[in-house]
């Protein structure tokens, strides 16, 4: 199934919004102002009790025995009081029981437990169901109040997704506990590595997998209504999740344990497969979709060979900001326009967010920053990248001719020739979001000659995979809506709320899961 299919067959895995009902809400509201301060009162006394319990279990212990696994008096004495503090936590937020169906494997039937889809904050409780197994988080984590005390009790392995020495590190720690035959404790990751609606599963990542050990797939089901712990990219705030869950009565939640999926050998030669084929087993027993979705920095992609293809394209959400302003089609045009001749002219293509308001006829500063948003992290954009995704989603220049214009500005040597980083960002701009795998993609292009534009544009128009970046992805962009002029009908109904474009959305998510491996 192609992401240029998506709308029509495959939910989108990112976003999500609580449907309440008017006496719902009434209800909620009644309920909430009396069991939110409650619960959330009682579930911080508990987690703050287990602060001094996870200082205690590692008290006196040096730094190499600190690297083995606690045995003896330390493990079940501290094990188990960390087990009640920390189901006592999640009874306090409403969760009053956890159903379990399926047996839950031995450390050695299975040392790694794989848990999806992937929630929110809240999917935590299952390491409460499965004996507080070790997890993998952001070393990032390891510096924050009580989360630091409890990965340490954890014996967690720490990851800095920022240097490549550490995720090194990490896989060398993941491989060697789950093949150290019961010496140490099971490890549950969340493969997906971010948080979805679970309405479709996104690509599992290899960590999980790169061991090649038999793996137990474990399922998170909340069948009630309304379910309210989903925390996604777009959304609900983590602190609107926290009211309407502990606003509820209960919530119902049930971990149901599948059967030990032990590898063949070409799986243990290939994590990939090994963590595609557990995936598509988990996705038919949840009866949704398995993708190729994945959370790629800020945006939401789905990749084709090594590209990176927005689900929500950027240009799409400027045009809508446009419009919102009443921009027409043809005022839009005519700044693309102007555009493409100013970067042509060798003036510098970096804009600041005020440039931006004053280009595009803007009454306001606030819209210029947000399409800056969408395209950098800061108040500033490349003109080229706006440019080429708008022209392209929205028709007003032919694809050839916007891939003729990509060219003459990427080609960095100016000799006719890209190279690998020049491709990367002309299809980083054609698309709108940054493309940091193009090594596959170059090596194709150059295996039929020297990498020229007509080379570039026959690729494009015959490569098997590639092709469809026109004939498909930028195609559907064009309609996707059903407006001919490409700029979208309506609103966006989410209230405005973006958790994926700030700084809580992309890291929190991910604090207890293998995401960096």
């Amino acid at each position: 199934m192609t992401m240029m299919k998506r709308s029509a067959h495959t939910p989108h895995p990112f976003a999500y919004e609580v449907n309440i009902t008017t006496a719902q809400r009434i209800r909620g509201i009644i309920l909430g102002v009396v069991l939110f301060p409650v619960r959330i009162a009682l579930a911080t006394l508990f987690f703050l009790l287990m602060w001094p319990i996870a200082r205690l279990r590692l008290a006196g212990l040096s730094e190499a025995e600190r690297a083995e696994p606690v045995r003896g008096w330390r493990q079940w004495l501290f094990h188990h009081i960390m087990l009640f503090l920390s189901r006592a936590v999640f009874f306090f937020m409403g969760f009053l029981w956890i159903r379990v169906k399926g047996r839950q494997a031995g450390l050695k039937e299975a040392p790694v437990l794989v848990v999806a889809p992937h929630s929110g904050f809240l999917d935590m409780l299952v390491v409460c169901a499965t004996g507080l197994p070790m997890v993998v988080s952001r070393s990032e984590n390891s510096r924050l109040p009580v989360i630091g005390a409890l990965l340490e009790f954890n014996q967690s392995v720490l990851v800095s997704r920022k240097d490549p020495e550490s995720r090194k590190k990490c896989v060398s720690q993941i491989c060697e506990r789950v093949k150290s035959d019961g010496h140490w404790p099971q490890m549950l990751m969340f493969p997906e590595g971010t948080t979805t609606n679970g309405r479709a599963l996104i690509k599992f990542k290899p960590g999980a997998f790169l061991a090649g050990v038999p793996v137990q797939p474990v399922l998170l089901h909340y069948p009630g209504e309304p379910d309210t712990v989903r925390w996604t990219w777009k959304g609900l705030t983590w602190l609107g999740t926290l009211w309407h869950t502990t606003s509820q009565i209960y919530t119902s939640v049930t971990v149901e344990f599948l059967p030990v999926y032990t590898p063949s050998q070409e799986e243990k030669q290939n994590p990939d497969l090994y963590a595609e084929n557990v995936q598509k087993l988990m996705a038919k027993a949840l009866r949704v979709p398995a993708t190729d979705y994945v959370m790629e920095g800020r945006f939401p992609v789905q990749k084709l060979g090594n590209l990176s293809l927005p689900l929500e394209p950027p240009a799409q959400e400027t045009l809508r900001l446009l419009r919102e302003h009443s921009l027409t089609i043809a005022h839009v045009e005519s700044v693309m326009n102007r555009v493409i001749d100013s970067c042509h002219s060798g003036q510098s293509t970096i804009v600041t967010a005020d440039h931006l308001t004053t280009l595009l006829g803007l009454k306001d500063r606030k819209t210029a920053v947000k399409i800056c948003s969408l395209y950098s992290k800061d108040d500033t954009v490349d003109l080229r990248q706006v440019c080429l995704s708008v022209s392209a989603v929205s028709g007003f220049r032919s694809l050839e001719s916007l891939i003729h214009t990509a060219f003459t500005w990427y080609d960095s040597d100016q000799d006719g020739l890209l190279s690998a980083g020049d491709l990367s960002d002309l299809m980083g701009a054609l698309v709108g979001i940054p493309q940091y795998g193009g090594a596959e993609m170059y090596t194709a292009l150059t295996s039929r000659g020297p990498p020229t534009e007509a080379s570039l544009q026959d690729f494009l128009k015959t490569h098997p995979v590639y092709r469809k970046v026109l004939s498909e992805y930028l195609h559907s962009s064009r309609l996707a809506d059903g407006n001919h002029n490409g700029i979208p009908n309506g609103k966006n109904n989410n209230n405005g709320i973006y958790n994926g474009f700030g700084a809580g959305s992309g890291t929190s998510h991910q604090a207890f899961t293998g995401t960096a491996v």
